[in-house]
């Protein structure tokens, strides 16, 4: 049998181990810091239509730019920006900073190269 000394160092583990559970699951954003995750296009591609979407999810962000221009999430984190690509080599920044300032940055390299025979691509002799 456990007398009464027993029952409150039970209790008192039970809370201790509580509060310290919510405490840590609460400062996880603070430790966490934010996340940046791009699902296409793949950095490295070739493409063949101009017109691309850029999509991906941030978490814990303050901020969200795509070549420095602001962009936004939905609830979710989930972003979802179309661009007009020039033909040839691109560079694309993505940057996030959450309000602690705390920053990640991810670059997408893309070529656009029409497909053979596209007017657009001819060149002028």
């Amino acid at each position: 049998m456990v007398n009464n000394s027993g029952f409150k160092l039970i209790f008192i583990i039970v809370v201790f181990t509580g509060v310290a559970s919510y405490a840590l699951f609460r400062a996880y954003n603070l430790i966490a810091g934010p996340s940046l995750e791009i699902q296409e296009p793949i950095s490295g591609s070739t493409v063949t239509d101009p017109l691309i979407t850029i999509k991906g999810t941030a978490k814990r962000i303050a901020k969200l730019s795509l070549n420095n221009r602001q962009i936004f999430t939905d609830e979710e984190g989930r972003f979802d920006e179309t661009l007009l690509l020039a033909e040839g080599y691109t560079i694309l920044t993505v940057r996030t900073e959450d309000r602690f300032g705390r920053k990640v940055r991810k670059t997408i390299e893309l070529i656009y190269q029409p497909p053979a025979g596209n007017p657009a691509s001819a060149h002028n002799h």
